[in-house]
């Protein structure tokens, strides 16, 4: 079982006239933690009470939950809840981790340079994104207005099927980062919703604004790092050899698989085990600069995109040049009323929650 008791990813959930809580997923079924375990934490309307506690913390609740879960009490089935955003986030940071994905824009946009420009293999690049637009999964999502460069609603929307990481551990100001595992709680699959046309438009020389802050969607489900052990490779190699402080300490790529699907049909399986920059390198170079943590921070690895997988319609399409066909449909970008699901599984039968989202008229 794909949510059995090797998984239990944790959420936020409420039922009619009910105060949100917390619990954790058990097929299709919600375990209540606040019943099942008690404590002020778990009765939280989000998770962040728990998330600053700590991975000894997060370890002994875990080690709980499986047991309260195996006696079949306090279970709530799904479809009598409503799930939320399961933390209130402090900061997002969204990385461009994938050299595929890199290097398909770069060949699209910079047809007569090289495709990577020259600090690439360096760093881990990357940009501050807006918090306040992050929604959980299953919020429609409203087709955003903006320069291109007249003004109107943007023609080019597009997903980024990524994974996400949520930040438990704070650190202090001018405090790098220790660890990984001692900072970052679990994972959770994001789509960094993007107006291509918008962004192309407002990039030049400071980055992405407008055509991705609009909205970032994320799944109602956090699967704790514990559950993903089993999941975990090295990372793909990588040259030149990075700066000391991003040298890789243990093996934090993942073996996932992503299935993105347009309209109920999959469009595309991109690997992130193919990803350039791990998110133990993300996080190190996040705080090298002594930029601090808070809980609820979330940092997401860009497009998740491998040889032949592209994890966005512009590399699916070549930019609109070459539609991808549906049954009886085609499309170069998003259109109203399309609905983009983002799944993902590991090797052993691990299943990230899912993230998903249907497009809306602009107003």
């Amino acid at each position: 079982m794909s949510f059995g008791l090797d998984n239990l990813p944790y959420g936020v959930f409420s039922r009619p006239g009910e105060p949100r809580r917390v619990g954790v997923r058990v097929g299709d079924q919600v375990l209540d933690l606040a019943a099942a375990l008690g404590g002020d934490v778990y009765a939280a309307p989000s998770l962040n009470p728990l998330l600053a506690l700590g991975r000894a913390a997060w370890q002994e609740t875990r080690a709980r939950a499986r047991e309260a879960a195996a006696t079949g009490d306090h279970l709530i089935p799904l479809a009598e809840v409503t799930l939320h955003l399961p933390v209130e986030v402090a900061d997002y940071v969204d990385f461009y981790a994938s050299l595929e994905h890199a290097s398909n824009l770069g060949r699209m946009f910079r047809p007569d340079d090289e495709p990577l420009k020259q600090n690439w293999r360096h760093l881990p690049v990357g940009y501050h994104g807006r918090a306040g637009t992050v929604v959980v999964s299953g919020t429609p999502i409203r087709r955003p207005c903006g320069q291109r460069p007249s003004f109107g609603p943007s023609q080019k929307l597009d997903i980024e099927a990524e994974v996400g990481f949520v930040v438990g551990v704070p650190t202090r100001l001018g405090e790098r980062a220790g660890a990984f595992e001692d900072h970052v709680f679990g994972v959770a699959l994001v789509n960094d919703w993007s107006a291509r046309d918008i962004q192309a438009w407002e990039y030049v020389p400071l980055g992405p604004f407008l055509g991705k802050s609009f909205a970032t969607s994320m799944s109602a489900w956090i699967t704790p790092l514990d559950a993903l052990e089993e999941a975990r490779v090295e990372g793909r190699s990588q040259e030149p050899e990075p700066l000391t402080y991003l040298r890789r300490q243990a093996p934090w790529g993942l073996d996932l698989t992503l299935h993105v699907e347009l309209n109920g049909e999959t469009v595309s399986t991109p690997s992130f085990r193919d990803m350039y920059w791990t998110p133990d390198q993300m996080l190190a170079h996040m705080t090298v600069n002594g930029a601090s943590l808070r809980t609820g921070d979330l940092f997401a690895s860009g497009t998740v995109s491998s040889p032949g997988q592209p994890g966005s319609l512009i590399e699916l399409t070549w930019n609109g040049a070459e539609p991808v066909k549906l049954p009886g449909e085609t499309r170069t970008f998003l259109e109203d009323g399309d609905t983009v699901t983002i799944t993902a599984w590991t090797s052993h039968g691990i299943s990230l929650g899912e993230v998903s989202g249907r497009i809306l008229p602009a107003t």
